[in-house]
C-alpha cells in the first residue's frame, strides 16, 4: 500500500508541475491564442477523426497554441505563419518529437523521418539522395518504373470490361518499383502480400501519438509497458521480414566501390550500404540499413499509389477533365508508342491534375510533426522550446481566402503556375518545405506522372454506375480513400495494337 501511495503522490506532483508551474512560467509571455482547455487533458477531449479537419474547425486563428495533455502544440493554418516556421525558424523547428511509436518502430527514433536534427539525420539524408532520390539515381532507375508501369497495364487489361478494384494493383506496382531500387532480392507471391499487410499496419501506427506521449505521468501506472506489449507482435513481425530481407541481400553481394564507378549507380541501396558497412560497421549498422529501407519503402509506396487512386477518382467524377488529359497525351505522344518519363515535361495539364489532386488530398495533411529546439518567434508570438509544430497544409490548401472554389476539382488553376514561386511556395506544399521536407518529391512525381499518363493513354475509364465515386477519407493521419476505387475500363481502340505487344 505504501508503494501505491508513493506512486500516486508522485503522479499528482508531476501533474501539478506541468499544469500549474509551467503555466505561470509562460503566463506573462506573448503566446499565441488558445481555446479553452481542461485541466490535465488540455484539448484532448476535442480531438476527433479526421484530425486535420477537426483542428481546422477548432482553431479560428491562423496560429493557435493547443495543449495535448502536457504537450504544447502549435497549429498553423496560414502561408505567412508557415513561412515563419519553415524558413525564418527552419533550424529551430528541424527536430522531431520523441514518440513511443517512433521508438518502437523507428529504431529508437534513429530513422530518416524521426532522427533529431544532427549528424545522423544529415548522413541518412545524404545517403538517400546519393543512392535513390537524387537526379542521377532517379534517371538511372527510369527503366524500372517503365517496366512496372507496363506490368500494371497488363494487369489492368485482364480486368477490362468489368467492374474492378484498382487500388491493390497500384499499391503492388509502387511497392515493386521501390523494392527493385532498394534491394536486389525482395518478396514475391504470398510472401509479398503478407509483407505488404505488415508494412501497411506499421504505417498506420508509426508516428501516431499515444496517451503516454501527451500524459507522460501515466508511465508511473504501467501504461507505457502495456502499450509496448500491444505493439510488440507487430514490431517483431516487421523485424523478421526486414532481417530476412537483409540476409537475402547479403549473400553474393557485389563490391560497389567508390568514386565515379559506374556500378555504384547501378547498385541497389542495400548493396551500397552493405559495401559501406565493411569499412564503417559502427556507422552502417544492420538497424540503420533496415530503418532506411523501411522509411523509403513506406514513404514511396502507399503515398504514390494513393495519389494515383485519388486522381482517377476525381477524374471519373469529372469526365471532361479526363478527356482533356487524354487529348493532351494523344497530341504530344501519339498512338505509336507508350508514354515515357521524358514526355512528362510536355504534358502540363497532366501535371496540373496531379497538383490539384495533391491540393485536395495531400498524403500528409498535417505534414510530419516538427518540434522546436529553443525559444523562437512566430507571427510575433513567443514559442517556447519543446513545442510540437503541426502545419495544417490541408487547411491552407482548402482555404477560401487563398483559393477560388477550394472544394472543387479544377486542375486549370495550376496552369502557368510555378510551384516554387514565392507567392505559391507556402500556399501549396504537399511535400512540406525547409530542411525536413520530403526528399522524395522528384521520384514521387515521376512514379505518379508516368503511371497516370499510361493508364489514361491506354484505357478508357468509366464509373461502374451513375453514382459519383465516393470521395470519403478513411480515419487516420494520412488521407487514404474510405472506399477503394472500383471502376470500369476498356483498352482504347487507338492503342489496341500497342497493348497487344506489352
Amino acid at each position: 500500500m505504501s508503494i501505491f501511495l508513493i506512486v500516486v503522490s508522485a503522479t499528482i506532483v508531476y501533474i501539478l508541475y506541468h499544469q500549474f508551474i509551467q503555466h505561470y512560467t509562460y503566463k506573462h509571455r506573448n503566446r499565441p491564442p488558445s481555446p479553452f482547455a481542461l485541466p490535465i487533458l488540455g484539448h484532448l477531449h476535442l480531438l476527433k477523426d479526421p484530425l486535420h479537419e477537426t483542428l481546422s474547425k477548432l482553431c479560428s486563428h491562423p496560429i493557435t497554441l493547443l495543449h495535448f495533455g502536457t504537450k504544447r502544440v502549435l497549429h498553423v493554418t496560414s502561408p505567412a505563419a508557415a513561412e515563419d516556421c519553415l524558413r525564418q525558424n527552419d533550424v529551430v523547428f528541424a527536430n522531431r518529437p520523441r514518440l513511443l511509436t517512433g521508438d518502437i518502430f523507428g529504431y529508437g527514433c534513429t530513422t530518416l523521418i524521426w532522427a533529431p536534427h544532427g549528424n545522423l539525420w544529415r548522413n541518412l539524408r545524404r545517403i538517400s539522395a546519393v543512392q535513390i532520390l537524387g537526379l542521377h539515381p532517379i534517371q538511372s532507375s527510369s527503366e524500372i518504373r517503365s517496366e512496372e508501369a507496363r506490368s500494371l497495364a497488363r494487369r489492368v487489361i485482364l480486368e477490362s470490361g468489368r467492374e474492378a478494384g484498382i487500388g491493390v494493383a497500384l499499391f503492388d506496382m509502387t511497392q515493386s518499383v521501390m523494392m527493385r531500387v532498394l534491394v536486389k532480392e525482395g518478396y514475391y507471391g504470398e510472401e509479398s502480400k503478407r509483407f505488404r499487410e505488415v508494412m501497411e499496419d506499421v504505417m498506420r501506427v508509426e508516428g501516431t501519438s499515444t496517451i503516454v506521449d501527451v500524459l507522460p505521468w501515466l508511465r508511473f501506472l504501467g501504461v507505457k509497458g502495456r502499450l509496448k506489449d500491444k505493439f510488440r507482435v507487430l514490431a517483431e513481425t516487421k523485424e523478421r521480414f526486414l532481417n530476412d530481407l537483409l540476409e537475402k541481400n547479403k549473400g553474393g553481394m557485389q563490391d560497389i566501390g567508390s568514386g565515379n564507378s559506374s556500378n555504384r549507380w547501378s547498385a541497389t541501396l542495400v548493396e551500397a550500404l552493405l559495401s559501406l558497412q565493411k569499412s564503417e560497421p559502427e556507422v552502417y549498422t544492420d538497424d540503420m540499413i533496415k530503418g532506411l529501407i523501411q522509411v523509403l519503402l513506406l514513404a514511396g509506396t502507399d503515398t504514390s499509389a494513393g495519389t494515383i487512386e485519388w486522381a482517377l477518382s476525381l477524374m471519373l467524377n469529372n469526365p471532361a477533365t479526363l478527356k482533356k488529359a487524354q487529348d493532351e497525351i494523344d497530341q504530344q505522344v501519339g498512338h505509336d508508342r507508350l508514354v515515357e518519363e521524358s514526355d512528362l515535361t510536355h504534358l502540363p495539364y497532366l501535371r496540373c491534375i496531379i497538383y490539384e489532386t495533391l491540393r485536395l488530398y495531400p498524403a500528409a495533411p498535417l505534414l510530419i510533426p516538427h518540434e522546436s529546439s529553443e525559444s523562437c518567434t512566430v507571427a510575433g508570438y513567443t514559442i517556447p522550446p519543446g513545442t510540437m509544430l503541426l502545419i495544417n497544409v490541408w487547411a491552407i490548401q482548402n482555404d477560401p481566402k487563398l483559393w477560388t472554389e477550394p472544394k472543387e476539382f479544377i486542375p486549370e488553376r495550376f496552369e502557368g503556375v510555378d510551384k516554387e514561386d514565392e507567392q505559391m511556395k507556402y500556399k501549396f506544399m504537399p511535400f512540406g518545405c525547409g530542411r525536413r521536407s520530403c526528399p522524395g518529391e522528384g521520384l514521387a512525381m515521376r512514379i505518379v506522372g508516368l503511371t497516370l499518363g499510361l493508364l489514361l493513354q491506354c484505357f478508357d475509364w468509366e464509373r461502374p454506375g451513375p453514382e459519383l465515386i465516393d470521395l470519403g477519407v478513411k480515419t487516420g493521419l494520412s488521407m487514404p480513400k474510405a472506399e477503394p476505387l472500383r471502376a470500369m475500363c476498356q483498352p482504347r481502340k487507338s492503342m489496341a495494337h500497342l497493348l497487344s505487344q506489352i
